[in-house]
């Protein structure tokens, strides 16, 4: 396959020819290398794949169950560096497939993957749990739609990130980053310190250089609040660009696979590959064709002009001018940056025409009790092999109680969320009710109202509280950059029974969010946002936290 290197967009080519500002000599610092700066050093022979893999492996033992223990990685691949010795040899001989050539990316672990039983040998051994014991050695029938894209731009499949067990929806009270597989995650940046969820290993891994990229999951904020609390960028997509196919499922109705990574950039590549219809989940037809090139969207002046308007009222004023007024003068301070400096035209207040009251959040977990029943269902009847015995949520549920050692500790003893929708009795004239109200509120009368109302562009928001609904509702996109950091002073606080937030030095993000099929102007504005504050180079993480592994330690052996 001819190497792709003209699809590359102005920006690309440009960082193609120039020394990337995050390398020492020759060899980038992995803490915060890039795809297209790893790009240029495989390109230029300085490095191969099996450098990176194996650079990345080191830097994962050393952080993850050692040192500082933060258990971002459940598994690596034992296929990886075999993947990448075939992967150089292609390059060599005829070109790179895509930007995705030899790059190492993790998996949340509910996004599946074939294992040591599938008919190619080549991709052995990663397990698909959701972070759950009952799953541990299931075989799944084929690769998840994300996945097969993946593999075909010549991605490598590094391993499998950690999650808050079963997307956080075993029980309401779970602490983000904790699963029976994995124990308990935690934050890079502070001792102990909540990496938020569901898809926490994915952001807390992406942080620091655990690898290039990885990709999570949402259904409600999984993949925005652990991008704001762990200092990198978090791209939930329009449910129904990324095919869910293959992943183990909340709600297909909320649910979204994207991008987790330092970049907006890195984002980009990734979502460009990712994106488009797949035939194993109808959802994905209905969307635009071609999939837009969202690399040659991005822009440090695509803001110039657009209109983007402040929700003020439900999702700023009333959640954090009181209650965490740093973060608010963050946002303050974020919104004269788009428009003295950046040359948005800032729309404030441009609120939502109803508010988002308890009922719309009742309707929603209504919805999700019905759909996890029905679709977990059908993902566990799908499996090849299952050697728990589980095949559906109510045998899920008696594993639990029948293995509390390992899946129902102190602490973690609740799954309330799988009770509540074993209870569910199916899609009757009240599931259709509450999703016809959920997609009204989220829709017509949420972001698109706001958005014609006052001819806008993107609404922007602090990703923090609880200011994903609207977005998360309606299936729309949803895209997180770093804002800023805790100081130094903040108070610890505990968040769970041994993690800790707020705490000093924890970042916070900032949100764009439109309506459906927008990410590529959505990641043009954070792009542009991004490029004027490098907000996420003002602080690394704590010290025991950074792995010190870099490729020059592998090259010299």
């Amino acid at each position: 396959m001819a190497s792709h290197d003209w699809l590359l967009s102005p920006q690309l080519g440009a960082l193609f020819t120039t020394q990337d500002k995050h390398s020492t000599g020759r060899l980038p610092d992995l803490y915060e290398a890039s795809i297209v700066e790893l790009q240029h050093g495989l390109d230029a022979g300085h490095f191969t794949s099996v450098d990176l893999v194996q650079a990345y492996f080191f830097r994962i033992e050393e952080v993850n169950n050692d040192g500082p223990s933060l258990r971002a990685v459940l598994e690596t691949n034992p296929s990886a560096l075999s993947q990448a010795a075939i992967l150089d040899t292609e390059r060599q001989s005829t070109g790179k497939r895509s930007l995705l050539h030899g790059i190492p990316v993790l998996l949340k672990d509910n996004i599946a993957t074939i294992s040591s039983e599938a008919v190619n040998v080549l991709y052995l051994g990663l397990n698909t749990t959701a972070g759950s014991h009952a799953l541990l050695n299931a075989i799944v029938p084929f690769d998840a739609g994300v996945v097969k894209k993946l593999r075909a731009s010549g991605a490598i499949i590094l391993g499998k990130a950690s999650m808050t067990e079963w997307a956080h929806y075993r029980a309401s009270n779970m602490t983000s980053g904790w699963s029976g597989r994995s124990g308990q995650a935690t934050n890079a940046y502070y001792p102990n310190g909540d990496p938020s969820g569901s898809s926490s290993g994915s952001a807390v891994a992406a942080s620091i250089g655990l690898a290039t990229v990885t990709l999570g999951t949402e259904t409600h904020g999984s993949i925005m609040y652990p991008a704001s609390w762990n200092n990198v960028v978090g791209v939930k997509p329009t449910v129904g660009l990324t095919s869910r196919a293959g992943v183990i499922p909340i709600s297909s109705n909320q649910d979204s696979i994207g991008p987790i990574g330092r970049t907006v950039m890195d984002s980009a590549i990734v979502l460009e590959v990712i994106a488009g219809p797949d035939p194993n989940d109808d959802m994905t037809l209905a969307q635009p064709i071609p999939v837009p090139s969202y690399t040659q969207s991005l822009s440090k002046d695509a803001l110039k002009g657009k209109r983007i308007g402040v929700p003020r009222k439900d999702f700023i004023d009333n959640k954090f001018r009181e209650s965490t007024p740093v973060i608010y003068e963050a946002f303050q301070q974020a919104l004269l940056t788009l428009e003295h400096e950046l040359g948005a035209v800032i729309v404030d207040p441009a609120d939502f025409p109803n508010p988002f009251e308890k009922d719309v959040g009742e309707d929603e977990s209504f919805v999700w009790s019905v759909d996890f029943k029905i679709e977990l269902n059908a993902y566990l009847t799908s499996l090849t092999e299952v050697p728990s015995g589980v095949r559906t949520l109510e045998n899920l549920i008696k594993w639990n109680e029948d293995h509390p050692e390992l899946e129902l500790p102190e602490n973690h003893a609740s799954q309330e969320g799988l009770i509540r929708s074993q209870a569910s009795e199916g899609k009757n004239s009240r599931y259709w009710a509450a999703l016809a109200r959920i997609h009204e509120r989220g829709r017509v009368q949420g972001i698109d109202a706001v958005l014609q109302n006052y001819n806008l562009d993107a609404l922007v928001i602090p990703a923090a509280e609880d200011v994903v609904t609207p977005s998360s509702i309606a299936g729309y996109p949803i895209i997180t950059v770093p804002l800023g950091f805790l100081p130094d002073s903040t108070p610890v606080q505990p968040a769970g029974p041994t993690t800790v937030y707020p705490a000093p030095g924890m970042p916070f993000g900032l949100s764009f969010l439109g309506t459906a099929f927008t990410e590529a102007s959505l990641l043009s504005f954070a792009y542009a946002y991004e490029q004027a504050t490098q907000t996420r180079l003002g602080r690394r993480a704590y010290k025991e936290a950074v792995p010190k592994t870099q490729l020059m330690d592998i090259l010299k052996g």
